[in-house]
């Protein structure tokens, strides 16, 4: 096994010193109250990421086919030109079996990144929102902060989950593009990974493009949630007909519960579809960076002329300038519009993913005891 490279740390080193800043500012600042600090930190619950995990699992592991699909259109978008002719195609030529490959790194890593992702984005988010009120205290400034804690707290919650995830998701793309991970589990597609590659790279490569898909993808998902669930409840509990709120009159016809999976399901249809636009392009690039089986016959020449040496992955601006290469010749927006290959089928993926996810965190919140988002 080749030893990394000196340039390899480098290209590594900048999202990992990125994220460290964010948490050492969060941190300093917070450390200014000790007594708050002490109390957000004794709040730290499992159950966050009980319920983050739990939805995370369930919500990508019922559309794993619908991602087979979109992730073969992402790699081969001459063959799989639109949602249902692509489908219809993988059926007739492997069986309809094939749409649940890679379930096996779908559940484990998503499962993982869920319960990382949204436990630490609301163990984050009281310490990111105590931080900017010290900051603005110790700056003599005054105003709501808004959704920059909120922000900084996806950015941190989908960093970190991102770590995690790369290997899981190198090894679905794989299981999808690649006819040699034909048939292979998750554990012997992982152990293929690294025999090809190293350890090393199979736990970073594609880095970069995951912290691109990744970050915005949780600020999309999970702030605009948090929001969007905070502004229908200000709604239902303000002043309405006779001093009683929205919500009072609304709980004499239909019940509490059904408003909070209303609320619920509402936010998250929203959320959806930023999380889907502002994710997009990185989704592309990390489906570009992590496919493989593309071209046989430089398949072929390459383990040909070296067998010992692991094969190096292209690197985010190579792979962001071959997505755009695909049909830059016929103008700048067409070569754009390259980022945005699949958007149909992730739309649904993507959609009926974050709806359920939320919706299942949600129940599974208050399940364990926790108010429903945007209720507190």
């Amino acid at each position: 096994m080749s030893m990394p490279s000196k340039q390899h740390h480098v290209r590594y080193s900048r999202p990992i010193r990125s994220l460290l800043t964010i948490l050492t500012v969060i941190i300093s600042h917070v450390t200014v109250s000790a007594t708050p600090a002490a109390s957000i930190a004794s709040s730290i619950d499992y159950r966050y990421f009980v319920a983050g995990g739990t939805c995370a699992a369930i919500s990508h592991g019922i559309t794993t086919p619908i991602d087979v699909v979109k992730t073969r259109m992402q790699a081969n978008p001459e063959k799989y030109k639109s949602l249902l002719p692509a489908t219809a195609t993988i059926i007739r030529e492997e069986g309809a079996s094939s749409l649940c490959k890679g379930l096996g790194p779908t559940l484990v890593g998503y499962g993982v990144e869920g319960a990382l992702k949204f436990g630490i984005y609301e163990v984050t988010k009281p310490m990111a929102v105590l931080a900017f009120k010290n900051m603005n205290a110790r700056l003599k400034r005054s105003g709501n902060p808004g959704m920059i804690p909120f922000l900084c707290a996806s950015i941190l919650a989908g960093a970190v989950a991102s770590m995690v995830l790369v290997p899981m998701e190198s090894t679905r793309i794989r299981m999808v593009t690649d006819p040699e991970f034909e048939g292979l589990g998750l554990l012997k597609g992982l152990s293929k990974l690294v025999d090809e590659a190293g350890l090393i790279q199979t736990l970073t490569v594609g880095m970069t493009a995951m912290l691109a898909k990744q970050i915005p993808y949780t600020f999309g998902k999970q702030v605009s949630f948090d929001v969007i669930a905070r502004f229908l409840y200000r709604i239902l509990n303000a002043p309405h007909a006779a001093s009683a709120t929205l919500g009072e009159s609304l709980s004499k016809s239909v019940s509490p519960e059904f408003v909070k999976w209303s609320v619920s399901v509402l936010s998250a249809m929203f959320a959806s579809v930023m999380a889907c636009l502002l994710s997009q392009p990185g989704d592309v690039i990390l489906t570009e960076t992590y496919k493989g089986g593309s071209s046989d016959a430089n398949n072929n020449q390459s383990k040909a002329s070296d067998n010992t040496q692991p094969e190096k992955k292209p690197g985010f601006r190579a792979v962001s300038s071959s997505v755009y290469a695909r049909s830059s010749e016929k103008g700048v927006g067409y070569g754009l519009s390259g980022f945005f290959t699949g958007l149909q089928a992730r739309f649904v993926h993507v959609g009926l993913i974050i709806t359920s996810q939320l919706v299942i965190y949600d129940i599974v919140k208050q399940l364990l005891g926790l108010p429903a988002t945007g209720a507190h």
